[in-house]
């Protein structure tokens, strides 16, 4: 039996040398349990900042804080031992400069022990990817439907159905992939366009909402074991249906501590019927 000190992580050259070869599997984990469970199946946990919808119920991942990212890093690693772990960085701590990325990265690989961050951004991001690669921080890049930029992009919506669109993504594909980046994310593009990216550059595209061409794929757990419920995008494959069993379970539990079913004999702690007595003329 291994013990986790025997047990190996994979890391970002591991993850780097995929390109073409087996696919990358990929899931997103938020808490050591679920870490624990998801572990042994995939290649890499992505601590990613959609924790801000399926955990925290924001209406986008813009009001997730570096605090929270670090807090939900930490779990993960706790939880998990064989795969490679890379946390987001959310929104507004890293786009003003390299500098003020290489501050937020430094921390969240500081204080979670993950090996590397995940950012979104093409073209205006190359330089800091560059920069934060250049310093000893792996970067996994995001292109395609970037979840940050929700607001500019005019909504959640597949991205590559323009021509020029299309031209650009692969251009920030390049750009980042140049930079140094050892993995791409790319998210919500049609999907001829999610072909002509992954052949267009030399490390591993993994997609969501993309092509199952892509070097790897990753989805959101919550989703795929139906656990989130208020909107499935069309990308998503449901797995389990986990949300209408806890719904059952809490009913049935419901039921039974109303009608004082539950606890039941077997679930109490035994001892005397009654506390012990003193008679009166005991000293």
């Amino acid at each position: 039996m291994s013990t986790p000190s025997d047990v190996r992580r994979a890391t970002v050259r591991t993850i780097a040398a995929r390109k073409g070869g087996d696919p990358v599997v990929c899931l997103t984990a938020y808490t050591a349990p679920m870490a624990g469970l998801l572990d042994p199946h995939v290649d890499l946990l992505l601590v990613g900042d959609s924790l801000g919808m399926v955990v925290y119920g924001l209406p986008t991942t813009l009001g997730v804080t570096v605090d929270m990212m670090i807090a939900h890093g930490q779990a993960v690693m706790r939880g998990s031992q064989r795969a490679c772990v890379i946390v987001d960085l959310p929104f507004g701590s890293y786009q003003e400069s390299p500098q003020q990325a290489f501050r937020t990265a430094a921390r969240v690989m500081a204080e979670t022990g993950c090996a590397g961050v995940k950012l979104e951004g093409g073209r205006e991001m190359a330089e800091t990817v560059a920069f934060l690669v250049g310093r000893g921080i792996p970067v996994l890049g995001h292109v395609g439907l970037k979840p940050q930029s929700v607001n500019a992009a005019g909504g959640f919506r597949a991205h590559g159905r323009d021509p020029a669109e299309a031209e650009a993504i692969v251009e920030d594909a390049r750009a980042v992939a140049a930079a140094g980046a050892f993995a791409l994310v790319l998210e919500g593009t049609v999907e001829p366009l999610a072909r002509t990216v992954t052949a267009a550059v030399p490390c591993p595209v993994i997609g969501i909402g993309a092509s199952p061409a892509c070097d790897g794929q990753v989805l959101v757990s919550d989703d795929l074991l139906g656990l989130f419920g208020a909107f499935t995008p069309r990308f998503v494959k449901r797995y389990a249906e986990l949300g209408a069993q806890v719904s059952e379970a809490a009913a049935a539990y419901a039921a039974e501590v109303t009608a004082r079913r539950f606890p039941g004999p077997e679930h109490c702690f035994k001892g005397p019927a009654t506390a012990p007595s003193r008679d009166a003329g005991d000293d």
